[in-house]
């Protein structure tokens, strides 16, 4: 579900000859599902500075009475620096698949929950600054969250990578989005025991669609790593942890924040709300990019499938969901529209610096790129 700043691109641009086409792999076409070894946990990754070398050396032992000891500040920007980022997303991880060297146990933890407060506590003061601080009441919720589309400025990754993108580049873009699609919905599931009557319904109508109605084949987590497969890149989970540059681990700690705390559930449907409601255009857009490329239709499946559901979606986001929680809760209309806001911001800055590394020849990804697979 993944949204674009700027006017999207959503027409066909073009389609590379028959002899230019990249065969498609064997699993990526419509159908497929993972591997035992591709649905495994993933593996620590690296450590980026102060703060992510302390928490990954104890997370590596087993938990021991003393919990973790005095844990250091993280070196940078938890938004958007290495360290901290990377720290909260390693410790949110423990609430999802968990990693596969770390011991359960480490997940209540309380001295590790602790230092979790800590960075959740400055991420959401850095997210209030992106959104532009709190806002005020809100009356028609539904408006407001068309006035934040209508106000988003920006780039369009999915415009660039519809005329312009090579297939390299569609790869970069499917790494980093990665981190969210292969876990898409799992963050706003969080909701579902948090909210009643109308809004839990849509709730559950959207959520329904994106887990495939309980049909594996068609899940949408399964459907990216079918176009990862595609794309001759490996879809098991975290397997690009090491790639990725810190602001990226931003788009999957935002809903992670909103998700664990029942506070900040409007916060979180504002966050869905956002994805749901700006989706059809940039998933177009995505699809006639791997068109234009020549994959396959497996390959461009998970975004058609997109395009399709969230023409619908929106509506329900918006006015079902949405609106529906602020008539019920008025209090939570500022809360929506934050998470919406903070959504635009987080979503808007790491498509603007995956472009300019791109407008200047350069990879958006850390370190050397990983052989095919």
């Amino acid at each position: 579900m993944p949204i674009a700043t700027g006017p999207g691109i959503a027409r066909d641009v073009g389609v590379a000859p028959a002899g230019d086409r990249p065969a498609s792999p064997p699993g990526a076409e419509y159908g497929a599902v993972l591997t035992p070894a591709e649905l495994g946990q993933p593996r620590l990754p690296e450590a980026r500075g102060t703060l992510t070398e302390f928490l990954l050396d104890r997370l590596r032992r087993a938990p021991g009475a003393g919990g973790l000891g005095p844990a250091p500040a993280a070196d940078d920007d938890v938004l958007y620096g290495e360290d901290g980022p990377l720290a909260l997303y390693c410790l949110y991880g423990l609430h999802y698949r968990g990693f596969a060297e770390v011991d359960d146990d480490w997940e209540w933890e309380p001295s590790l929950l602790a230092v979790r407060r800590q960075l959740e506590t400055a991420l959401l003061a850095r997210l209030r600054d992106e959104a532009g601080g709190d806002g005020g009441a809100v009356g028609d919720v539904e408006a407001a969250l068309r006035e934040v589309i209508a106000c988003a400025g920006g780039r369009s990754l999915s415009g660039h990578l519809a005329t312009l993108g090579t297939l390299d580049q569609f790869r970069e873009y499917a790494m980093h989005r990665s981190l969210l699609q292969l876990i898409e919905a799992d963050p706003h599931t969080w909701a579902i025991p948090r909210l009643t009557g109308a809004p839990k319904a849509a709730l559950v109508e959207i959520q329904a669609d994106e887990y495939g109605h309980g049909v594996e084949r068609d899940m949408h987590q399964n459907l990216f790593a079918v176009t990862m497969r595609a794309l001759e890149l490996d879809a098991r989970p975290g397997a690009y942890l090491d790639r990725l540059p810190g602001h990226a681990f931003a788009t999957v700690n935002v809903p992670s924040l909103f998700g664990l705390h029942r506070r900040l559930r409007g916060a979180l449907v504002g966050h869905l709300a956002l994805f749901e409601m700006t989706s059809v255009e940039p998933m177009g857009a995505y699809a006639a990019a791997l068109r234009r490329l020549g994959l396959a239709a497996g390959a461009r499946h998970f975004f058609e499938v997109h395009v399709v559901a969230d023409a619908h979606h929106r509506t329900v986001a918006g006015r079902d969901l949405a609106a529906t929680l602020v008539a019920q809760d008025p209090v939570l209309g500022a809360d929506v529209v934050f998470g919406a806001l903070a959504t635009t911001a987080v979503e808007g800055h790491c498509a603007e610096a995956i472009l300019t590394a791109w407008d200047e020849g350069l990879s958006s990804l850390r370190g050397q790129p990983p052989a095919p697979r």
